[in-house]
C-alpha cells in the first residue's frame, strides 16, 4: 500500500462525522464569468480552485479562495476541457472532450501537453485517480446514449476498462481504492465495480437509481460517501458507500456539472453551476478524499 493510500485512511479512520453540514449552497464566483460548458473543479495544495472555460470554451480559470477568477492556461487549439483531477501537487490531468485527449498541466510552468490519446474515446467527461496515478476516464456518447470507460496507465497506456454502458459521467474511486463508482446521466444509475490493483475492473452492481433528474460529476468524501451533482435539479445528492441518499444540498442555479472538495479542512465543497456561468459553494459533514490526497501529495513532497 503506498504512503498516500495510507495517509487518505488514516485521515478518514480519524475524523469525526458528526460536524455540521450545510443543506443550501451559496455564492463563490461571479455570475457569467463562465461559459455554459463550465466544468472541472478542483483544488490545488493552496486552496485555489481550478474550472474549465472560464469566458470562452478552451481555457482554465484559477479561483481564489475569495472567489476571484482569472486566466490560467488556455488550451491547444481544438481542445476544449471538462473534469479535471490532480495526480501529484504540481500536475493536474483534463478530460478533454473535443479532442479526445486527457491532457497534462504543468502547475509550474504552466505547460499544456497530451498525456493519452485514444481515437476511440467519444467525449472523454470526468477523471478519477488512483493514488498510484492511474486515471480512470468516463466517456459518454450523448448522441446514442450510450458509453464506456477507459484506463489510462501512470505511462500513459489507454485500454478500455469496461464497454457497452449507458451514459457515463460523473466517476470517482472510494478511499481504500478497492471499488470505482460511475454514473449514468440519462439512464440515472450509480455503478460501483471492484477494482483491481492493475486497474481491471469487475463484479459490476447497481448503487442507486434516481428516479427523475439527471446527474453529472461525483466526488469520495474519506467515508466512501458519493457526493453527486444532480444536473437540471439543482441540487448535490449525497449517496452512502451502501446507496443511501443520507443527504441533499439545494443549489441556486439548476444545472449542477461537477464538484470538488477543499478549504481549509477539506469539507468546503466547491460546484459549477452552468446555467449561471459560476461556482457556488457549501460545507460538507466530512473531508474529501481528493482533498487528503493533496495532502498526502504535499506530504511525500517534502521529505
Amino acid at each position: 500500500m503506498t504512503r498516500i493510500l495510507t495517509f487518505l485512511l488514516a485521515v478518514a479512520f480519524l475524523l469525526p462525522v458528526t460536524a455540521r453540514a450545510q443543506t443550501k449552497s451559496k455564492k463563490f464566483s461571479n455570475e457569467g464569468e463562465f461559459t455554459s460548458n463550465c466544468e472541472g473543479p478542483a483544488v490545488d495544495e493552496d486552496g485555489n480552485v481550478y474550472a474549465v472555460n472560464f469566458a470562452r470554451d478552451g481555457t482554465i480559470a484559477q479561483i481564489s479562495k475569495k472567489g476571484n477568477a482569472s486566466f490560467f492556461v488556455t488550451l491547444p487549439k481544438g481542445s476544449t476541457g471538462n473534469g479535471i483531477r490532480f495526480v501529484n501537487k504540481n500536475t493536474f490531468y483534463v478530460a478533454d472532450f473535443t479532442g479526445h485527449n486527457i491532457l497534462k498541466v504543468d502547475m509550474i510552468t504552466k505547460d499544456v501537453s497530451v498525456f493519452a490519446n485514444e481515437p476511440k474515446m467519444n467525449q472523454p467527461n470526468d477523471l478519477a485517480v488512483t493514488a498510484s496515478g492511474h486515471i480512470f476516464a468516463s466517456d459518454p456518447n450523448w448522441k446514442e446514449g450510450t458509453g464506456q470507460i477507459w484506463h489510462i496507465t501512470p505511462e500513459g497506456k489507454v485500454s478500455l476498462a469496461f464497454g457497452n454502458m449507458g451514459t457515463t459521467n460523473g466517476i470517482d474511486i472510494s478511499p481504500d481504492e478497492k471499488k470505482l463508482y460511475v454514473n449514468e446521466s440519462v439512464q440515472r444509475n450509480v455503478w460501483a465495480f471492484d477494482l483491481a490493483p492493475d486497474g481491471t475492473l469487475s463484479n459490476k452492481k447497481l448503487l442507486h437509481h434516481f428516479e427523475d433528474g439527471g446527474m453529472d460529476g461525483m466526488r469520495c468524501d474519506v467515508h466512501g460517501n458519493l457526493y453527486i451533482a444532480r444536473h437540471g435539479k439543482g441540487e448535490v445528492a449525497v449517496l452512502s458507500p451502501e446507496g443511501k441518499v443520507i443527504h441533499t444540498i439545494h443549489t441556486i442555479g439548476k444545472k449542477v456539472s461537477n464538484i470538488c472538495f477543499g478549504g481549509k479542512n477539506g469539507k468546503t465543497c466547491y460546484i459549477t453551476l452552468q446555467d449561471r456561468g459560476c461556482l457556488e459553494t457549501f460545507k460538507a459533514k466530512t473531508v474529501g478524499r481528493e482533498w487528503a490526497m493533496m495532502k498526502a501529495f504535499t506530504a511525500n513532497n517534502k521529505k
